[in-house]
């Protein structure tokens, strides 16, 4: 058995173009339970948590993935090998030209009412991006995990359907910041954000009850925090909540909807505390 860390993990809100920034963080387990180890709102900043000598960047800024860089900090930082990583980003074995059957599997049983289809992936998007993520992941020894998992591995996640398990909601909640119009179109701009930041606080709490740290990791968020501040802030929580994915697929209390192709793991209902409780916000 490990001394002191027990099990690490990785979770990857990763971008399908190279013009945005893919959130990172990074879970570990010791004798107190899971906690939250380090969250950053790109690559380059996950990479310099790591790095005492890294300079800073100004703003989250898109960029290719280095998953061997990106494993090596997360060894560093969590004193202790990767177990899993999680990514939110249709990967596969074969080439992706389309929909596959695991975004299939995963529309039939969270689409419709529960709002939480998958978005349809192609040839260009994420295209090459994917294909470079699953190939250095295997290079580091973390093969693409779809019926089965055995550490270390690489698993892809998608966190509508997994904060539906969390929450125990009946459908997909309302907390992109790109999206508060289409949620709440008869507000006010200012009562959209209030909207949004109460959601994301309570999606907070909710990541607390299963990785500790998370409120004292996440920056506070303001209601008139500007649209720049608020997507670096989205990215780093779906991060956590890829981290929550993996934490349960290694626990053995998540589902993969797929094929022996690619298959999207999922919180199996109930995986979330019993005290767990969101209201959906309207």
């Amino acid at each position: 058995m490990r001394m002191g860390t027990r099990a690490a993990v990785i979770g990857i809100d990763a971008a399908w173009t190279l013009t945005q920034p893919s959130g990172v963080a990074l879970a570990i387990l010791d004798d107190d339970g899971w906690q939250l180890r380090a969250a950053a709102a790109s690559y380059q900043r996950f990479l310099a948590l790591a790095d005492e000598h890294a300079v800073g960047e100004p703003r989250p800024l898109g960029r290719m993935p280095d998953v061997r860089a990106l494993i090596h900090a997360g060894r560093q930082l969590a004193a202790a090998p990767i177990d899993l990583v999680a990514i939110d980003m249709p990967l596969s074995k074969a080439p992706i030209v389309g929909r596959r059957q695991s975004d299939d599997a995963v529309s039939r049983a969270y689409g419709g009412p529960r709002k939480s289809s998958t978005h349809s992936p192609s040839e260009q998007r994420p295209g090459v991006i994917s294909d470079a993520l699953r190939a250095q992941a295997e290079r580091e020894g973390y093969c693409l995990a779809t019926a089965s998992i055995s550490p270390p591995a690489l698993i892809e996640v998608y966190p509508h359907p997994a904060l539906i398990e969390l929450a125990r909601t009946t459908e997909r909640l309302p907390y992109k910041a790109q999206k508060i119009r289409k949620y709440w179109p008869s507000l006010s701009n200012q009562q959209r954000r209030e909207k949004l930041v109460t959601q994301w606080r309570d999606i907070v709490d909710l990541l607390e009850t299963e990785i500790f740290g998370v409120k004292d990791m996440l920056p506070p968020i303001e209601i008139k925090a500007s649209a720049v501040e608020l997507k670096p802030f989205e990215d780093m929580l779906d991060a956590i909540v890829c981290c929550w994915v993996a934490i349960c697929a290694l626990d053995g209390r998540a589902i993969p909807f797929g094929d022996e192709t690619s298959a999207i793991w999922i919180p199996a209902p109930l995986c979330a505390a019993k005290n767990a409780t969101l209201a959906l916000r309207k």
